[in-house]
């Protein structure tokens, strides 16, 4: 049973970095594609960043200023984040499956793997 565990959130102010964590366990064979989804109060759940091998996934709306890692040895992804503005402000959850390939790569349903969540709050 893959299972993924966030880290690394908290409070920063506008223009600050964070960088989240996301460690997993489990058949390595199941989790190839691994993506950070948040969720802000009172609005859906969206794909903020993906990874699948050698290629890498942006929202428009990060893109520039967040960037996707792994580090295989240590079975943990990373989401390095800069110049944050308050919109970025939401629970952030790491999901794995198989492969991103053979549909959009942030969709939602085809995820069998979730972490908890951790949250992220951006001040002005």
């Amino acid at each position: 049973q893959v299972q993924l565990v966030e880290s690394g959130g908290g409070s920063v102010q506008t223009g600050g970095s964070l960088r989240l964590s996301c460690a997993a366990s489990g058949p390595s064979d199941k989790r190839n594609c691994v993506v950070w989804f948040r969720q802000a109060p009172g609005r859906e759940r969206e794909g903020v960043a993906g990874i699948y091998g050698l290629t890498r996934y942006y929202a428009a709306s990060v893109k520039g200023r967040f960037t996707i890692s792994e580090d295989n040895a240590m079975n943990t992804v990373y989401l390095h984040m800069d110049n944050l503005k308050p919109e970025d402000t939401a629970m952030y959850y790491c999901a794995a499956r198989i492969s991103c390939i053979g549909d959009h790569w942030a969709r939602q349903e085809n995820f069998s793997y979730w972490g908890q969540g951790t949250q992220v709050s951006i001040s002005s």
